[in-house]
């Protein structure tokens, strides 16, 4: 697949305009939405960067209002989202710009949310049809700008929000919570350090992977998980080898979003794992996700082997067989530097317990193609710490 020259514009699954540089049409898409106070929410990390500077600058000279809001952790919690209300409700702002990666995304798109409920942000949690308890008419527009190639939350309806208290993180979901916008400017991701660019591209993988293996039927979903691992096993090693190649950028930015789309389909254990353990190791998600993958892989082998076989078909693996598709994951990691057990990243086993009581109780873990236990996740989880496979 050859990435067009310039700006394109599409309408799936929600506005897109895609291209290296279109970032800088930010003010014209802020009026497109007839905002004139935007407040951008980006983390910590981002909000002295350039390209956050040149954003605000941009919007003041055409005569907009915007404001920076940047009090957003890695793993973004309530209190960041509260206090993100508190900064649009002073500002009288009436469009929030979602503005990095997974985590500024996430919050902005709570903070979005939570601007005209009154009632607190659990009661929206993606359990049953609690997403009819909001007030939809009193959420604010979005514009979503990714600077990464992994969460893919530019294109999804959900955040993931950490309750702190309860040691878990939670999903925060609604159908409008799909941004109105998306300015998808590989050109951001070039800086991008080559660890985290690993780390978010496996994260990518890692979405597009589970939801192609979720039992579900959703043809449509995994047609675009598909597509997604194909992109993504020819483009990461080359963004991480080379981090100026804005081909790979493009593509991989591209396949992460997709990835995300799949999500309908499901998810599985990888992310039940992975979200008590970011809540209480406050552990990067993508990184989690890329160390857990091999274990829940080889887990679910069993029952996956039509899928997988099949699989190593379409990547054009070496062997067409389920095997094939864990080795290539593990040479993949190898390949672009990320570590083979949960130790690595200071993770043990101390709290085996605990991380498998919470993830059993995760609704990713109901997208599993084996039915997940509190034993089996700790098992998962114990070999995940010793790196044995």
């Amino acid at each position: 697949m050859t990435i067009p020259a310039g700006v394109t514009r599409w309408g799936f699954p929600t506005s897109v305009w895609f291209g290296a540089g279109v970032s800088a049409e930010l003010a014209n898409a802020v009026a497109a939405l007839g905002a004139k106070r935007p407040l951008l929410v980006t983390d910590r990390g981002l909000a002295g960067s350039p390209m956050v500077a040149d954003a605000l600058s941009r919007l003041d000279r055409a005569d907009l209002a915007p404001r920076l809001f940047c009090d957003v952790k890695p793993n973004p919690t309530a209190s960041n989202v509260e206090a993100g209300i508190r900064a649009l409700e002073a500002g009288h702002h009436d469009l929030v710009i979602a503005w990095g990666g997974g985590s500024g995304m996430d919050a902005a798109k709570a903070i979005a949310l939570m601007a005209g409920q009154h009632a607190p942000m659990w009661d929206f949690e993606d359990v049953g049809e609690n997403w009819k308890r909001v007030d939809s008419e009193a959420m604010l527009p979005v514009i979503a700008v990714p600077t990464t190639a992994g969460t893919g939350s530019e294109l999804g309806r959900s955040s993931v929000i950490t309750d702190e208290q309860g040691g878990r993180k939670v999903i925060i979901f609604h159908p409008k919570m799909l941004p109105d916008l998306v300015l998808m400017d590989p050109g951001l991701t070039v800086g991008l350090p080559r660890h985290l660019t690993a780390a978010t591209g496996m994260d990518a993988l890692t979405h597009a992977l589970e939801a192609y293996c979720a039992p579900s039927f959703h043809p449509m979903a995994e047609g675009l998980a598909l597509q997604a691992l194909t992109m993504i096993k020819e483009h990461l090693p080359r963004a991480c080898a080379n981090g100026a190649d804005i081909d790979a950028r493009a593509q991989m930015m591209v396949a992460s979003g997709m990835a995300c789309v799949a999500l309908q389909k499901g998810l599985g254990a990888v992310h039940a794992l992975a979200h008590p353990l970011g809540a209480l190791y406050d552990a990067h998600h993508g990184l989690l996700n890329a160390v857990l993958l091999p274990y829940v892989l080889r887990f679910n082998m069993p029952v996956l082997a039509p899928k997988l076989t099949r699989l190593a078909g379409i990547l054009d693996l070496r062997s067409r067989t389920p095997a094939a598709v864990l080795d290539w994951v593990l040479a993949l990691r190898r390949e672009i530097g990320i570590p083979d057990h949960l130790r690595a990243i200071g993770i043990d086993s101390s709290r085996s317990a605990e991380v498998a009581a919470l993830a059993e109780r995760d609704p990713c873990a109901g997208g599993n193609p084996i039915p997940l236990t509190q034993p089996i996740l700790a098992s998962i989880f114990d070999s995940a710490v010793a790196g044995s496979l």
